[in-house]
């Protein structure tokens, strides 16, 4: 078997932005896996808040030499592992002649409604951002700042109907978070997404926690779950964080055997990068993987997204 990788850049549909910094394009590392005459691509996406560059994470894949088997005592949880997780995924199926789902004895996936993530911007721009997407089932604010209220505010007279959770992207401190919840209740706000930063959220387990609080970045793994508990209602699984669909699939089960609602999420990558989430995402509480949505350019054979949500992957993308 050969696994090679490239780096491939979508231009996105506008700036997007989040409390970390903005961008205007998704860069991706593509991974192929051949096996004679089959071959299997998987995507992931290096994210600096993890430590991770494209060039780093371009070597751990090329530094890889092992069977599937080894993968996870080889590469840590991460971007590396999950592209070529999801590669070898693709390329057992090609193999088989099967769809992924019939390899892991599951139903053929259905249409999940997925979030629509509103860039964060000033809030007259956000107001209109709002507006445009107001008819989309579900909208995801990011916030993270101290101006907040007024932008959420805004995104509320744009889309007076249209459901919303938040991502404060560990922005806010304890204090801010128990302030605001009472308003983002009244504002119609049905989750918040990661308020304090990892490894400074034990005061989660001491503050009232009024809406779900969902794990992002201080849930990666199985490994996470301990640290967790009574900090956190639901927990945000993502391939990118997790190393691939095998460990996503088994931290969802693990998850909700403990008790946490799931909400699968996605970096801002293209629609092979979403693909394997489509399967993940089967009867969670929140599905939010609308890279593709953010895109002004996609994989060719893209997902398709549409009035019943997004739509599992046809076998010339993935799986």
């Amino acid at each position: 078997m050969k696994i090679e990788v490239t780096r491939d850049v979508f231009k996105l549909a506008q700036v997007f932005t989040i409390s970390r910094g903005s961008r205007t394009q998704a860069e991706v590392l593509t991974v192929t896996a051949q096996d004679g005459d089959h071959v299997g691509r998987g995507e992931c996406v290096p994210y600096a808040r993890y430590s991770e560059t494209m060039s780093t994470v371009a070597n751990q894949i090329n530094g890889f030499a092992g069977t599937w088997d080894d993968l996870p005592d080889a590469l840590p949880a991460g971007a590396a592992r999950n592209a070529i997780d999801c590669a070898l995924w693709d390329l057992a199926a090609k193999k088989a002649g099967k769809r992924v789902w019939d390899l892991l004895d599951l139903p053929a996936p259905k249409p999940e409604i997925t979030a629509f993530t509103l860039s964060l911007d000033t809030p007259d721009a956000m107001q209109a951002q709002a507006a445009q997407n107001a008819f989309r089932p579900l909208l995801k604010i990011k916030l993270g700042t101290p101006d907040d209220m007024p932008r959420l505010e805004a995104v509320r007279r744009g889309a007076p109907d249209t459901p919303i959770i938040i991502d404060a992207n560990e922005g806010w401190t304890a204090e801010v978070y128990a302030d605001l919840a009472p308003h983002l209740i009244g504002l119609g706000v049905q989750m918040v997404e990661q308020p304090l930063p990892a490894g400074q959220d034990d005061l989660l387990a001491e503050i009232a926690r009024p809406l779900p609080v969902c794990a992002d970045e201080s849930c990666h793994d199985r490994a996470s779950l301990p640290g967790l508990k009574g900090k956190y209602d639901m927990v945000n699984i993502k391939l990118d964080k997790a190393g691939g669909l095998t460990e996503a699939l088994a931290l969802k089960t693990a998850a909700q055997a403990e008790g946490y609602a799931v909400m699968v999420g996605c970096m801002v990558g293209s629609s092979l990068a979403m693909a394997p989430a489509t399967i993940l995402a089967q009867g969670v509480a929140y599905t939010d993987l609308d890279g593709p949505l953010l895109l002004a350019e996609d994989r060719e054979e893209p997902l398709i997204f549409d009035a019943a949500g997004v739509h599992a992957p046809s076998a010339a993308l993935w799986g």
